[in-house]
């Protein structure tokens, strides 16, 4: 054999020898992937799973109590790779309602009178995760209720299909008429809730308060709870609305325009060197979240009245409006549920619409989070269950089912428990 064909020969050798070694580790790393995976499957659900449920072997009141060994499992399920059920998956859970309905025990949701006289109206925000916005609805959930989900143009489309599954089996659960395609920190975040409250307003549910949540909230109160709470408020707002700082004023002093960029959101609003008048009507500018609890005369107003209009009109070529629009029109002199000019404050520690772990405040005004950290914000861990429950706000921001899968589980069990007992009281 001439030596050329020696070498080809050897050559084909080796590169047999390297596929097949490729094969073999490939199948073996997929092996032990698998071992190495737990799958999340919706708190409640009755339905047989093909797998093994290692959150059915935490015990939450263990984990609420800090005990060693419990929060020791959590942060070993931790370690592994988490994998949520997928949009698709969603879609084919809830295609048969009756069933769907069943398995998630919607069926079985008890409420007391005062609670069914008193009906909340929320606007979901959500653009990804339709495990989790089903999580988040199942947690909240009363048939006197009302609920909008505005999910976003640019949304996969399992995604939206699940939402209209959900829109489906729920006379009260409906998708927000006009569907904006959301950007970051734009117009068109402020336009999306504004959109499901002027379809929540128009619904024939007579709600009294409205409640804003997006896709990585979640409660910290039951529904009963939160129906007292609300009558606590005796027709005021909540939500934070503070003096803006120099920094922060640079937000609307001057014109922001979106651009195109090569990352992540794709879109982005870049700030150009056009000075803005002055808001209209001499308004006084104040700064909160975009998150907040509204009475539907607040809603009314802001629907309605001119000066509402004309000052949304303004916004709209600033950075993050929903930031400053609701904090400053519930300033204004006037509105229902007003906050007056002069009232100090109010900030996040004292709203409680939302509970936000930034991680620069851990040790002075909250514990270390034990969860993880995106964009300075804490996604919480199991070992917050306790802190999380105790510190009086109603909901949280944020969780992550691939970070900590164990505190939502243990939200969803506490809550449903503390909702049963106070149903039991009120009848006893």
């Amino acid at each position: 054999m001439k030596r050329g064909a020696v070498l080809q020969w050897l050559r084909c050798k080796f590169y047999v020898f390297v596929v097949s070694l490729f094969v073999v580790l490939k199948l073996v790393y997929i092996k032990i992937s698998m071992d190495n995976s737990i799958y999340i499957e919706p708190y409640g659900a009755t339905h047989r799973s093909l797998r093994a449920q290692p959150l059915n072997g935490i015990n939450c009141t263990a984990i609420y109590e800090l005990e060693p060994v419990e929060i020791g499992k959590s942060l070993e399920l931790r370690r592994k790779n988490i994998v949520e059920v997928a949009d698709e998956s969603i879609v084919s859970f809830t295609a048969d309602c009756k069933n769907y309905i069943e398995q998630r025990g919607y069926n079985e949701v008890i409420f007391t009178d005062e609670e069914c006289s008193f009906p909340i109206a929320y606007s979901l925000v959500v653009h990804k995760n339709s495990a989790m916005v089903e999580r988040i609805i199942r947690a909240i959930y009363t048939p006197n209720n009302i609920y909008c989900i505005h999910y976003d143009q640019k949304s996969s489309k399992d995604f939206i299909a699940a939402i209209k599954n959900l829109e489906k089996c729920f006379p009260n659960v409906f998708v927000a008429s006009k569907i904006e395609s959301v950007q970051y920190a734009h117009i068109t975040r402020l336009n999306a809730d504004l959109n499901c409250l002027a379809d929540l307003l128009s619904s024939e549910v007579k709600w009294k308060y409205v409640i804003n949540l997006c896709g990585q909230d979640f409660p910290l109160k039951s529904n009963n709870e939160l129906v007292t709470e609300l009558r606590k408020l005796n027709g005021a707002n909540m939500l934070e609305s503070s003096r803006p700082s120099k920094m922060k004023k640079q937000r609307f002093q001057f014109r922001y325009e979106l651009k195109d960029v090569s990352y992540e959101y794709h879109k982005m609003l870049v700030k150009t060197s056009i000075v803005k008048d002055p808001p209209p009507h001499d308004i006084e500018m104040f700064v909160g979240s975009a998150y907040f609890v509204l009475t539907r005369d607040f809603v009314s107003y802001i629907m309605t009245n001119q000066l509402a209009k004309d000052f949304l009109q303004w916004t709209a070529d600033t950075y993050s409006p929903d930031e400053h629009f609701w904090s400053t029109m519930a300033r204004v002199p006037g509105v229902p549920g007003e906050i007056g000019r002069s009232e100090p404050d109010v900030t996040d520690l004292k709203s409680r619409t939302r509970l936000v772990k930034w991680n620069y405040l851990e040790g002075r005004l909250y514990p270390q989070c034990t969860g993880t950290h995106r964009r300075s914000v804490c996604i919480y861990g199991a070992a917050e269950l306790r802190w999380l429950l105790e510190d009086g706000h109603w909901f949280a921001n944020k969780f992550d089912p691939k970070i900590d899968p164990v505190i939502i589980k243990c939200l969803e069990e506490k809550l449903e428990e503390k909702q049963h007992q106070q149903c039991l009281k009120r009848v006893s």
